[in-house]
């Protein structure tokens, strides 16, 4: 799944979010299309662990938890 991160040039704000065909996506803070394609990081942890100790299936756009639980 094309699952891209994104600055707002606009307020700052830090994101991910998965954009499908041809939707220019927004930031969720200001609604601003000023975005800039960012570096995206990978986490890396072996069964039943994570970083800071938190587990999440699934990401909301705006970065939080929707789904998931403990490793």
């Amino acid at each position: 799944m094309p699952l891209y991160e994104y600055e707002c040039r606009q307020c700052g704000h830090r994101f991910e979010i998965l954009v499908l065909g041809k939707i220019r996506p927004v930031c969720p803070h200001c609604q601003s299309e000023d975005l800039e394609k960012a570096f995206s990081t990978f986490a890396t942890s072996s069964a039943g662990s994570s970083v800071g100790g938190n587990s999440c299936s699934m990401r909301t756009p705006s970065g939080g938890c929707s789904a998931g639980g403990g490793g």
